[in-house]
Parts: structure tokens; sequence; C-alpha cells
């Protein structure tokens, strides 16, 4: 009886270590083939669906902090801009890159949102924290995105100083960051729109 129950442990092992192998060269072709970033980003995207991942729209404000408008940006076209031309209008700011799965995760309902609420009082600034900017331009246009998409070109202020990737700023007219939200979320939605166009 112990014979035929070691064989059956040993063939249950083998068995084990082929299918953690496969997933870890799964996983290896994934990443080193750059493939990953779509894959997670796509997985992400099921979580945007839910509606559970949403931005906090609550206006505290006595939390206010004033905006500035000192970033420096380089048009995709490699034109300087000043934050400062769109002063006076509602800004969704959104620091993003390639490489970063939330980031691609979030782009189609932002994508969405820009053209449902486009308009010369709302301004979106999409800035590109790519140090390679081509590949940043290649992703745009392969994915057909339209919202205007800028380069930082130096250090962004203490203001707008998130470690975390993509982090999204909504700036009033009156100059106050009025919602800032770290990590991704669905912008889409009714209440959102709602509230872009409350200032």
């Amino acid at each position: 009886m112990k014979q035929e129950t070691k064989p059956k442990k040993k063939r249950s092992v083998n068995r084990e270590l082929i299918e953690w192998g496969a997933i870890l060269g799964v996983v290896g072709v994934l990443y080193f083939s750059g493939l990953h970033v779509p894959v997670i980003g796509n997985l992400q995207r099921v979580l945007l669906w839910t509606g559970l991942m949403s931005p906090d729209t609550e206006q505290k404000n006595d939390n206010f902090r004033k905006a500035n408008y000192n970033i420096p940006l380089i048009t995709l076209d490699g034109n300087d801009f000043e934050l400062e031309e769109f002063k006076g209008k509602t800004i969704f700011l959104n620091f993003w890159a390639t490489w970063c799965p939330p980031c691609i995760a979030e782009m189609p309902n932002i994508q969405a949102l820009y053209e449902s609420v486009e308009n010369d009082t709302i301004q979106f600034v999409m800035v590109s924290l790519d140090e390679d900017h081509q590949k940043a331009r290649s992703y745009l246009e392969r994915k057909e995105y339209t919202f205007p998409v800028y380069f930082l070109n130096g250090r962004k202020p203490g203001t707008y100083d998130s470690s975390v990737v993509p982090t999204t700023y909504v700036i009033s007219p009156s100059g106050e960051i009025v919602m800032e939200r770290r990590g991704m979320a669905n912008y889409n939605t009714s209440g959102f729109k709602e509230f872009l166009r409350s200032f």
C-alpha cells in the first residue's frame, strides 16, 4: 500500500512543478515582451466598470489648496506651453504614463469624458510622464485618443508632487484644487460630469 502512494505523490509534485513552470513562463513572456502593461490594464479596466472606483467629488471648502499654474510643459509638437493659459477655467489635470497599467485602464473613460464635456470652460491637460516622448505619441495614435496631451519639461511643482501614477486634479476657475485623486478612477459618470460643470 505504501509503495502505491509514493508514485502518486511523486506524480502530484511533478504535475505541480510543471503547472508553476507554465505560469512563470507565461508571466515571463508577458513581462519581457512588454505585454504585461496592457494585460494588467485590461484587467483593471474591469474593476472600473464595476463603478466601485469613483473620484470623491465631495467639496470640503476648508481643505482646498491653491493650484500652481507654473508647470513646465511642452505640447506633443514640442512647443512650450503654460498652464496659466487656462487660468479662469475648470482644468482636468491628469499625470499618467504608458508604462502604468492603471493609467492605461482609465484612459478610455477619460476619452469618453473628454468627448462628452468638451467646451470652452473645461480644459483637459493630460501630462505624460514618459521619458520616451515618441512612445507616448505612438500609443496615443494607436488608441486614437484625442484629448490634449503634454510632456513635463522640468520638475513638477510641489503642489502636484504625488508619487502615485496616475494622479488627477481638478482645478476650479478660481484657482483652487477642488479634487485630488491618487490612483485610477472612472471619471465618465453623470455625477463627475455634473461636478465639472458646477464651477
